[in-house]
């Protein structure tokens, strides 16, 4: 204890450099008093609200066609998406004091199988409007009281983002990756408590909808003599990811009860693209948690097509990225199509999604990555033959 009020007698405020410590923020080591840390947050409520009119710029189409700079295939869902995005924040430049404000947030649930660019997607949305966003792992969660991480400091986690700016958080994105893991482990009652998976969806809910949360300003346990921050989740959206296995058996299962003969083979083609609500109940979520998300949608395994198209169409495409590499030892490196498709193939067949394409990427240079300095030409030409001579 004589340790630590040393400590913060020694510590002042980084931004006045005049008055002690009285707020204690251990996060890039930022150290704020109470009078600063109200000011900054009563200053920036206005500046952000200016920043925040990006989306003014966009409408649901062109704000599509700048996902499709980044993002290749799953177009139902990026416009799905594009429609949300646009009348979320619009909604929120829109007058603040209307009644009908923030009665409906498009929180949204993607499902796909991983590789699929259900990360990405999140990331591209926050870099378009230029709006935080932090990643966290549901598999980190525990219900509040037990071991592990407590589900408000994904909010922590933000406002850190932000710098402690709370006004510019409220207005943030948080994705959660594989929400599928937090899925009820049994459909029994039990007297034992599943502290992981049911538990953290009671515990997001909250949140999730929209209140206003008291959060430790170091994180850790709440308890009543710490110093919290206050922010208001109304305008936070959440974008929930995961790979959800076998759920295609479930909605299978609900079409062969519904459906029969001749009208079943029909329609199942068509229908089994959908997925329903009961199929997420049914797979391990509560009723309560799922209507929370305005937005289900399914992201398809990507074809040996799109593979190609990821290794060169979009802005931030994996052959560009090596190329710049390249060229700061000043080397041409140059992909002929043979050599694309070839990659587009043996990455498919590694059944990992997109990643894998840079995996084989780094399989195929890793020779002449390692000898790049001592390479006497300036130029690297990539086709069949010099993947053959890499023996994979």
């Amino acid at each position: 204890m004589n340790n630590i009020k040393y400590y913060y007698k020694k510590k002042i405020c980084n931004i006045c450099k005049k008055n002690k410590l009285d707020i204690f923020i251990n996060e890039n080591k930022n150290y704020i008093c109470s009078k600063c840390y109200n000011k900054l947050n009563n200053n920036n409520k206005k500046i952000y609200k200016k920043n925040i009119i990006n989306i003014n710029k966009f409408n649901p189409k062109s704000f599509k066609k700048e996902l499709d700079k980044y993002i290749i295939g799953h177009n139902k869902t990026k416009k799905q998406i594009s429609i949300s995005i646009y009348n979320h924040y619009k909604m929120i430049n829109y007058d603040k004091n209307s009644k009908y404000i923030n009665l409906y947030k498009p929180n949204i649930l993607l499902i796909g199988p991983t590789g699929t660019g259900k990360t990405l997607l999140a990331k591209t949305i926050s870099n378009i409007l230029n709006i935080p966003m932090v990643i966290t792992d549901a598999t980190t969660l525990t219900q509040a009281g037990y071991v592990g991480d407590d589900v408000e400091n994904i909010l922590l986690r933000l406002i850190q983002k932000c710098e402690y700016n709370i006004k510019k958080a409220e207005y943030g994105i948080i994705y959660i990756d594989e929400i599928d893991k937090i899925a009820k482990k049994t459909n029994n009652i039990s007297i034992t408590r599943d502290v992981s998976g049911e538990g953290v969806q009671q515990s997001l809910l909250k949140i999730i909808e929209g209140t206003i949360s008291l959060i430790p300003i170091h994180g850790g346990r709440k308890h009543p003599q710490q110093n919290n921050i206050k922010i208001n989740t109304n305008n936070i959206l959440f974008i929930c990811g995961g790979t959800f296995n076998k759920i295609n058996n479930i909605i299978k299962e609900r079409l062969n009860i519904n459906n029969i003969g001749f009208y079943l083979k029909k329609n199942k083609k068509k229908e089994n693209k959908n997925i329903e609500y009961k199929d997420i109940i049914k797979f391990g979520f509560i009723p309560e948690f799922v209507g929370r998300f305005s937005i289900i949608s399914k992201l398809e395994k990507l074809k040996i097509k799109h593979y190609i198209k990821i290794l060169t169409k979009p802005k931030n495409s994996i052959i560009e990225y090596y190329k710049k590499l390249f060229k700061l030892e000043n080397v041409n490196l140059i992909f002929k199509q043979d050599a694309i498709n070839k990659i587009a193939d043996i990455s498919i067949k590694l059944n990992t999604g997109v990643r894998a394409l840079k995996h084989v990427i780094e399989k195929i240079l890793f020779k002449t990555m390692y000898n790049i300095n001592s390479i006497n030409k300036n130029e690297v030409i990539v086709d069949n033959y010099f993947i053959k001579n890499q023996k994979l």
